[in-house]
């Protein structure tokens, strides 16, 4: 190539690139071996021209041709397009002149703006569309097959019955003076909503009769996760007194976990009772559970048939440590403290000097087992 022609190049591609203000970016194309030429000195058309890009001597070849003007015209004859037009069809607008912004592609027949739904509407307080009726099944089976799949469904799922037995207490207490035993537990069957629940509790001596004991047998039903509102009767079985009581009673899981009961005594002749019993297993390790218990005993009057002074008759405390070889198997061993008022304390002791033994309660080790099935 002359250095006449690198300066006929040069204006030729400027006239281009700068043709009717649009910018055609220059595509620099692959590198072609330069000619041997003879030696000649270097100058610095020479050099400009070894690095001319290919383009424009393509742009000079196009401007000396008799095509240039008709070219020049077709360009001038196309409409300048504004960024974000709309092209009339998806064929006049490509994808990657829609990606760069030069036009926007328009919608398909059909498939113009549409009202949100779902997900994509504002945020409101309107409510939330009913849920299906329908079931797909109904359409291949009768009603009656259907209600007696939904049944069973609704049974495996949260309807089912269920049942307990378990005795939280069941210990020989050695005290200062004669040893005894206690026991407390209760067992339930039913549901989640709906439980029929029997309790008994009771303690005595070795070689003498029962000191006391009772069996409950309730009607339980859950007010929310987690307390059950319970009701029924209550029959002393001891040898005193053998009363009959209606109860009224609430059981649960207080915050931070504390297994709270506490019920309300009203016997056949007019006596008001009441209990409260609380307990909390404080895990040590994943078997070595230690559980503080207390029990309060409360009366409207003196009831001297039962040794049962008014006020708060009697006071329980615990601390029992066990085992847990399995959950529904641990051995225990603790401490018990009962304190009696005086009245109470009054009518025990006038019993136990009859019988020969003036303890009415104080400190004792519990040896004992704590088991469910």
């Amino acid at each position: 190539m002359t250095a006449g022609a690198v300066f006929v190049a040069d204006p030729a591609a400027a006239q281009m690139h700068d043709m009717h203000g649009m910018a055609m970016p220059a595509t620099p194309a692959a590198k072609k071996p330069a000619a041997k030429t003879p030696a000649r000195p270097k100058s610095r058309i020479v050099r400009k021209t070894i690095r001319a890009p290919s383009a424009a001597a393509a742009a000079t070849k196009r401007a000396s041709s008799p095509e240039q003007p008709a070219t020049q015209e077709s360009h001038a004859a196309m409409p300048a397009m504004a960024p974000g037009m709309t092209m009339p069809s998806a064929a006049a607008c490509p994808p990657e002149h829609a990606a760069m912004g030069h036009c926007t592609l328009s919608p398909a027949p059909g498939q113009g703006p549409t009202t949100p739904v779902g997900t994509d509407q504002p945020a409101g307080n309107a409510p939330p569309p009913a849920p299906p009726t329908t079931l797909a099944a109904a359409r291949f089976y009768d009603p009656a097959t259907m209600a007696a799949a939904n049944r069973a469904m609704r049974d495996e799922h949260g309807g089912m019955r269920f049942s307990q037995i378990l005795f939280n207490l069941a210990e020989v207490q050695v005290r200062n003076g004669r040893d005894g035993y206690r026991w407390d537990g209760e067992g339930w069957f039913g549901g989640d909503i709906h439980r029929l629940v029997v309790k008994s509790e009771g303690e005595g001596d070795f070689g003498r009769s029962i000191e006391s004991a009772e069996v409950q047998a309730l009607y339980a039903k859950a007010i929310d996760p987690y307390w059950n509102l319970q009701a029924g009767v209550r029959q002393d079985l001891w040898s005193g007194a053998k009363r009959t009581y209606a109860v009224v009673g609430i059981e649960g899981l207080a915050p931070y976990w504390f297994d709270v009961e506490g019920s309300v005594f009203l016997s056949n002749r007019g006596d008001v009772l009441a209990r409260a019993e609380a307990w909390y297993d404080q895990r040590i390790t994943q078997r070595l559970v230690l559980q503080p218990r207390v029990e309060l005993n409360l009366a409207a009057q003196d009831v001297p048939a039962s040794r049962i002074g008014a006020g708060l008759s009697s006071t329980e405390l615990g601390l029992r440590l066990r085992y847990e070889v399995a959950r529904e198997f641990a051995p225990y061993v603790g401490l018990s403290y009962t304190h009696a008022n005086t009245a109470t304390a009054r009518y025990s002791r006038a019993r136990r000097e009859r019988s020969g033994d003036a303890d009415t309660g104080g400190l004792a080790v519990a040896v004992g087992i704590r088991g469910w099935f």
